[in-house]
């Protein structure tokens, strides 16, 4: 058990989120990232308002 520890501490960052979360999660994440940060940029503070009543017209 301590041996286990040993390893995961020698092991990079990158790849202790690899063995976490396995490459389909971090590709989702970095892409959900570039898409919200897109979206935030480009949006600005209506950023929220516009999700908001976008979402709000599938249950009108």
């Amino acid at each position: 058990m301590e041996q286990n520890n040993d390893t995961e501490k020698k092991l990079p960052k990158w790849k202790l989120w690899v063995k976490r979360f396995g490459i389909g999660g971090i590709i989702f994440f970095t892409v959900k990232g570039i898409i919200t940060s897109t979206l935030i940029y480009f949006l600005g503070k209506n950023f929220w308002v516009i999700i908001r009543d976008y979402v709000g017209q599938w249950f009108d």
